[in-house]
């Protein structure tokens, strides 16, 4: 068997698209993306040569995301006998998220995963970020989320194809777990607490209705904003609370399961068509054999995290109870309609046939 070639990517040799103001920014962005797109070209070629494909990720190495994108890797590197190499570049390296998502629009990376930023670019992934609309069983979430029906239905394929994008997967990373300095176990406990959220309208929505104060921030500087007290709380599967050390600015960890965080796995469209229909058809085989694997993965590594998390600090578990949670699962209930208003009828039908696919995954 070839010897697999995949790699991480710690630096580039290209200009890094860094958020500031003024045309230098601009023009750092352009060279970066012209640059990765020249090397895109060969991506796609008919050659006998090696091609490399690009992953960028939203998360640090280490990561659910950074494991995902080594096992795709693995599988794109031996279906193909090494014709192709896959490199991986964690979080930071080419640019912040709003970057990725660019870059992957325009070809300069192939492959990359979007959560909850990702709804200022399509507004329909919204949907993932709704509170209690998913089943309480996590395997039944990654089976209904991976329904072909749903996944590869047209609507949400457009959603993304509109934006010259392309979904390949839906990767559910584990239950979303707030972070805080008091103990929240109702609404009323959130009153005057600013809480991170990714700058998504409907998360805002959702943390106001719950009687928080949600404040958006770049990842990157969320420790710090803790730290400091900028924010008092944060919304982040265990793992990550772990990895970026939320938890050590932290007093306590509070379990509601009202969402899952989920990671769209997409491809550049642009990227994605010039394929040709072998290897699109074994980017949808690799991806589909995956959703057991990666279920395993958040799994075990959320557990492991929590657990070094209650060795190393003495930041306490809560709980909520069935009854704790139906309130805030009341609250929540009207976003839904203010989803299916804010994005169109789209979203009204994405929605029914995101709660037939986990109702019938659940009847299973």
């Amino acid at each position: 068997m070839h010897r697999v070639a995949h790699r991480v990517a710690h630096r580039v040799a290209l200009p890094i698209v860094f958020r500031t103001s003024g045309a230098r920014s601009t023009l750092f962005g352009g060279l970066l993306i012209v640059a990765l797109s020249a090397l895109a070209l060969t991506g796609c070629a008919d050659s006998d040569e090696t091609r490399q494909w690009r992953i960028a990720l939203e998360e640090v190495e280490g990561s659910i995301q950074h494991q995902y994108a080594k096992r795709f890797a693995e599988e794109i590197e031996e279906r193909t006998d090494g014709r192709v190499e896959v490199q991986i570049y964690p979080y930071g390296v080419i640019g912040d998220i709003d970057d990725i998502y660019e870059q992957l629009q325009n070809n300069a990376v192939h492959f990359a995963f979007g959560s909850g930023l990702l709804g200022s670019t399509v507004p329909e992934s919204q949907l993932f970020s709704l509170n209690f609309v998913l089943s309480d069983d996590e395997w039944i979430n990654a089976r209904a989320l991976n329904d072909p029906e749903f996944l590869w239905g047209d609507d949400l394929q457009q959603a993304y194809r509109e934006r010259r994008l392309q979904l390949l997967a839906l990767v559910p990373e584990g239950w979303q777990v707030w972070s805080a300095n008091t103990p929240i176990r109702a609404p009323g406990d959130f009153e005057g607490v600013q809480i991170r959220t990714m700058d998504n309208r409907l998360l805002r929505e959702t943390y106001r209705a719950y009687g928080a104060d949600p404040t958006p921030m770049e990842y990157g500087e969320l420790y710090s904003g803790l730290q400091q007290g900028v924010v008092d709380a944060a919304i982040q599967p265990f793992f990550a609370h772990q990895e970026m050390g939320f938890y050590e600015v932290q007093d306590y960890l509070i379990s509601a399961r009202q969402a899952q965080f989920i990671a769209s796995f997409m491809a550049s469209a642009l990227f994605f068509d010039r394929l040709s229909a072998e290897e699109q058809q074994m980017l949808r085989e690799i991806t589909a054999d995956l959703v057991p694997w990666a279920h395993e993965v958040q799994q075990r590594v959320n557990a492991e995290r929590l657990e070094q998390i209650q060795a190393n600090s003495d930041t306490e578990l809560i709980e909520l109870t069935d009854e704790e949670r139906a309130v805030f699962k009341e609250l929540a209930r009207p976003l839904r309609a203010r989803f299916t208003s804010d994005v169109g009828s789209r979203a009204e039908r994405l929605l029914a046939q995101l709660l037939d696919a986990v109702e019938a995954a659940e009847a299973e």
